[in-house]
């Protein structure tokens, strides 16, 4: 459990000092801090907790400009390559799992530059 935790505050520093030159409202740190509760769903899968939901819409929520959809689509990029043991399978569906609607895969290829100017929204 120290070593997860560790992992996470160091992906959190990270990515704060990837996103700082940009000063967006939206920081990797958020987008790491919203989404640590999917963790467990993202390497083993079952059941997506409440709390990964409310992370998942809280972020979608968050990241309202473009420049704020570019950072959190990084930022997920990021960190599924820093953090061992995501698989694809659960990356790709935890958007749908929590009923949010967002237009690009989660996956450490992700052209996030090419995504800039759709949103990202709550189905239904």
């Amino acid at each position: 459990m120290a070593g997860m935790m560790m992992k996470v505050l160091c992906m959190m520093v990270a990515c704060m000092v990837v996103a700082a030159p940009y000063a967006e409202a939206l920081s990797c740190g958020d987008v790491v801090s919203k989404l640590s509760p999917c963790l467990d769903y993202l390497k083993h899968g079952g059941k997506v907790s409440s709390s990964c939901c409310k992370g998942v819409k809280g972020l979608n929520a968050a990241a309202k400009t473009t420049s704020e959809k570019k950072t959190a689509c990084g930022c997920m990029k990021n960190a599924y390559k820093s953090i061992s043991g995501i698989k694809a399978d659960n990356a790709l569906v935890l958007p749908k799992k929590c009923d949010v609607d967002i237009p690009y895969k989660i996956s450490p290829n992700t052209d996030c530059n090419k995504y800039g100017k759709v949103s990202l929204r709550l189905k239904g």
